[in-house]
């Protein structure tokens, strides 16, 4: 039975990719810092602190590796600490990975995502997508999603507002404009565990390429 290894698996997505995981019977390896409860069957947990494990920790051997960690500004503190999680920590998870015998990244990363990009958020997410692909992994898939929706461990007031105004606004995002409609993030999920096997390269995921 193949491993899989999830990164930011109490995060809203990361959670579904490990529901999805299981369902397919994968072995799977979650990091995360504190204990997780209520795990899927085939799912074990990985504590680690990040900031020690970059510099000295090893993973399991493993076959896949889903980067799902990240955070936003306002939890991390600061534009630094945003980027330690979101770029720093990811990119020493994925070195760890191939050290570890992963053949077959999957990222999950935003539309608009560049690191020629105005926008902090932004032009992190396409630093990030840079060095993933400098690491030359046999399959690379990156998702770019839009706003997603699903149920959150926390609220966020802002999002909810913004939530209410996407789904009007998804009936107006038609043709190319639709990679911008919200996601739902079991959906998402789902697809980003059945493209493991997709073809060599760097592969791009938008909105269309969701399972229907």
């Amino acid at each position: 039975m193949s491993t899989s290894i999830v990164t930011g698996s109490t995060g809203l997505v990361g959670k579904n990719v490990l529901n999805e995981l299981s369902i397919n019977g994968n072995k799977v390896v979650a990091l995360s810092r504190k204990p997780i409860t209520d795990l899927p069957k085939n799912v074990e947990t990985l504590e680690i602190d990040f900031d020690t494990f970059v510099i000295d920790g090893k993973l399991p051997p493993c076959i896949n590796i889903f980067i799902c960690l990240g955070t936003t500004i306002k939890a991390a503190g600061s534009k630094d600490n945003f980027k330690k999680v979101d770029l720093d920590y990811n990119v020493s998870i994925a070195k760890k990975a191939k050290e570890a015998g992963a053949s077959t990244l999957t990222l999950i990363s935003s539309i608009g995502a560049s690191s020629s990009s105005s926008n902090f958020y932004l032009k992190t997410k396409g630093e990030l997508e840079e060095a993933i692909q400098e690491l030359d992994f046999k399959v690379v898939n990156i998702f770019r999603p839009s706003f997603l929706v699903g149920q959150r461990s926390e609220k966020r007031f802002a999002e909810g507002i913004v939530l209410k105004f996407a789904k009007i606004m998804d009936f107006f995002l038609i043709g190319s404009a639709s990679k911008y409609r919200s996601v739902k993030v079991e959906l998402l999920a789902k697809t980003m565990v059945s493209k493991i096997d997709s073809k060599p390269g760097v592969n791009y995921f938008y909105f269309d390429d969701l399972l229907k």
